[in-house]
This record gives structure tokens, sequence and C-alpha cells, in this order.
């Protein structure tokens, strides 16, 4: 008799540098993405069926991830035993050496839950750092882990106030970028936090004497449009530069359309991370019953 396959949620992260972003591409790229080694990893746990895991958040190339969420479905072969979540955890990482994904913990859950779906809020972060003239500036620790925008000075308390307009629920048409999706996807998200805070930079207390700030951009909603925190940093950035005011940032949400938004302002992936995916905590603490 064949048991049911077992689902469970993963969490992951990654350094998204060298990937074409979270979700599969066709293996004859020259440049695939993170869910093409975790599904590869995951072949190895000799499973019945081949294993696919349904991300809950997409992040483009570049973009890294604290912590990604995904669920799978695997089923066994005839008396074996689902795994524990720790075996789980370790059998993946041992098969995705050396790439930069781990696999940070891993729940069991009833058939009926969804990584995507049952997500109650998304948070990412964006670092900026301040103080840098020239991109060759940037420590080398840092590089392709932040942004340091131009100029190397921004006016972070009108940051601030400009982030405010960005809070509660709107049509965010100015916000997104265009794809595929776009024609079928509501342009209306609801912000539930934005904050603008300094940070601290890898070993950034050994080089204190020359001045660079670090400061962490955060976004929390239950969803996201097409690099919309990305073209919500930009233009946040914008008011830091004094190209824009932060009365501005309201303007262009009344303008609800994608083309009003300032050219070559958006912010690029390497400073953004998708710090966490938020579940109910009783959708994790679950006892199986078998056959679930």
């Amino acid at each position: 008799m064949v048991s049911p396959p077992a689902r469970y949620l993963v969490f992951f992260q990654y350094f998204g540098t060298k990937y074409s972003g979270v979700m599969e591409t066709s293996n004859d790229q020259s440049i695939v993405g993170v869910q093409n080694y975790l599904e590869k990893a995951a072949q190895n746990l000799k499973p019945v069926v081949p294993i696919k895991f349904h991300i809950s958040s997409r992040t483009d190339s570049g973009v890294h991830a604290l912590s990604n969420s995904a669920h799978l479905d695997i089923q066994r072969a005839p008396g074996k035993p689902a795994f524990n979540e720790k075996e789980l955890v370790y059998s993946l990482n041992y098969h995705l050496k050396p790439e930069p994904i781990r696999i940070l913990n891993a729940h069991r859950v009833t058939s009926s839950f969804h990584a995507r779906f049952s997500a109650l809020s998304r948070t990412y972060v964006y670092r900026l750092l301040i103080g840098c003239a020239h991109y060759s500036e940037i420590p080398v620790f840092e590089r392709d882990l932040c942004w340091a925008p131009v100029g190397g000075c921004l006016n972070v308390p009108a940051m601030q106030d400009a982030a405010q307009f960005l809070l509660g629920t709107h049509d965010f048409s100015t916000f997104r970028s265009l794809n595929s999706e776009t024609p079928f996807q509501s342009p209306v998200r609801t912000i539930l936090q934005v904050d603008i805070r300094p940070s601290s930079g890898f070993l950034s207390h050994h080089y204190e004497h020359r001045g660079l700030e670090f400061w962490e951009l955060k976004f929390r909603s239950r969803s996201f449009l097409y690099r919309q925190v990305r073209r919500m940093v930009g233009a946040l950035v914008a008011v830091g530069q004094g190209k824009l005011t932060p009365h501005h940032i309201k303007e262009l949400l009344e303008r609800k359309d994608s083309r009003a938004f300032p050219p070559n302002a958006m912010a690029p992936p390497s400073g953004l991370f998708l710090k966490s995916v938020e579940y109910n905590e009783a959708d994790l603490d679950t006892t199986i019953a078998p056959g679930e």
C-alpha cells in the first residue's frame, strides 16, 4: 500500500547575486533559479514522485532572502516513514552544498496548507549605505548587499516623512513595474508597516573613522506588486536627495500610472532582502493525523 504524501513548509535563505531569481528556470540556461537547486537537492531524498517546491514569495535576480518559504509534498516508498523535520533539514542542506542556499527549518503541515496563500504577511528590508561619494568606496564585504546612492548624502527625516504617505491601503499602480501578470492583478495593496532606521554594516565598527552610515527601510504587507518595494525605495531616496519632496510621494500614488514614476529612479536589487514570511502559528504547530 502506498502511503499518502507528507506536506512540509520549509523556510530557507539565499545569497541572490548568482541566481536568476528564486523561481525555477529551464536547466539549459547559464544562470538558473534558487528553486532549481532546491528541487535538485530534494531528488536525493529518493521520493516516489518528483518533488516540487511551491514558493511563497518571488524575488528577482540579485535579491536576497533572510527567510523565504515554500511547501513541498514528499511521497516515500511503501514502508518508509515520513521524514521528521530535523532529518529533512539536514538532508536538504547536505545536498545543497556548496550553494549559498540554506534550509533554516521545516514544519509538517496539513495537505490543505499553501505556502503562498496561507501567508499572513511578508516583510522586506532594503539596506542603504550613506557616505560613499563613489561606488568604489563601498566596503568590499558589502558589495552586492546594499545600495550606496550617488552623492553620498540623504535627508533621512524627509524620507521618513515621505514614507508615511505609503502606509495604508492605496492603488499602487505608479509603484509597480509591468509584466505579464499586470492585467490580472489588482494594483490595490495595504502597507502595514514602513520604517526607516539606522542599521549596522558587516564589521563596520572596524572602520568607523570613514563616517559611513547604514540605514534599513522596512516594509510589511500581505503581498506586494512586481518590483513595488524597489520602486518605493527609489522614490524615497529621490526625496532624500532633494529631487522630490515628501508630498510628491502622495502625488505619485494619486497618478495611478506606472509611466508617472520618475525615470531611472528604481532602486537596484542588491540591497533588497526578503526578511520573513509570516504565518498563523497554529498552522505550524499541528499534530498530523495518519493520512493527512
